[in-house]
């Protein structure tokens, strides 16, 4: 079975190089380069990966991450984030994408005007680079008051590939329901396509992750199979404490009460034909 990870975090060993930012979120020692994750993820299955810049570590810096896009095109695709109050953002998402080869963009709400959400001039013309470029978004919407906005700005980007970070980073508690709610009702948007990865992000409990299989399935009903994609957030160590990677894969592989063709789907055939489709295994 094709496995593909929409969404794994990368750090290099080298901070000479990568400086990092004040107070970085670290992984532990030995785990998140390039070369971890292709060790981790081919030893489960996986045969490439969407690499995520990692701003708790690096802010807005995405040297590493382009670096790593264009050295290992064979299997990487590079997602940047760009802070869009920065006037030279545009610019450098031109750059990263005719010369790094990066495939996308991690969209966050507006750091100048945090009020107005993701529904602001500087992230419209992030999102209009992305368009003219021919790449796609991820959107990192994960908070409730921010979906006015960010429905305002997905509907007038109807032909845009839309990523949905970690689903509003659905978990166990008071709120699961309600979120859960709102994230089904943007499956709306034809062209936004579910991260299913919550569950490990989420969850409170150890393998296989029971507290957040209803919310998953509710999730994968209101998108369909067709529009949901499996992704790690590795570094696990740091991310998915509960669950390993391997053990991420098992969820959707074996632990859910999916038919065959949804497996198929959620873990490798969505992603290959948004993001890979040259992909050879």
């Amino acid at each position: 079975m094709l496995i593909i990870d929409v969404h794994a975090h990368i750090y290099s060993q080298d901070e000479k190089r990568y400086p990092v930012r004040d107070k970085p979120l670290r992984p532990p020692p030995g785990k998140g380069s390039a070369e971890h994750l292709r060790k981790e993820s081919l030893a489960a299955g996986v045969s490439a990966v969407r690499a995520i810049q990692t701003v708790t570590y690096y802010g807005y810096d995405n040297s590493y991450l382009c670096d790593a896009a264009k050295a290992n095109p064979s299997w990487m695709a590079g997602v940047c984030t760009l802070d869009p109050g920065n006037p030279e953002s545009p610019a450098l998402l031109r750059k990263f994408a005719r010369e790094y080869g990066v495939k996308s963009l991690r969209s966050i709400p507006s750091t100048t005007r945090p009020k107005a959400g993701f529904d602001d001039p500087e992230v419209r013309a992030m999102w209009k680079v992305v368009a003219d470029e021919g790449l796609s978004v991820d959107i990192f919407l994960m908070r409730r008051e921010l979906v006015d906005s960010a429905s305002r700005l997905m509907k007038d980007f109807p032909k845009l590939t839309i990523g949905f970070c970690h689903c509003m980073d659905l978990k166990p508690g008071p709120n699961l329901e309600e979120d859960t709610r709102t994230v089904c009702r943007l499956s709306r948007f034809k062209n936004l396509y579910a991260k299913v990865d919550f569950i490990g992000t989420g969850t409170k409990q150890e393998y296989p992750c029971q507290d957040l299989h209803h919310a998953c399935l509710e999730v994968i009903a209101a998108y369909g199979a067709e529009r949901c994609v499996w992704s790690s957030s590795y570094p696990n160590e740091l991310w998915t404490p509960k669950v390993s990677y391997a053990e991420h894969v098992r969820i959707f592989s074996e632990a859910l009460p999916l038919k065959e063709r949804e497996r198929r789907l959620i873990l490798g055939e969505n992603a290959r034909r948004l993001w890979f489709p040259n992909l050879k295994v």
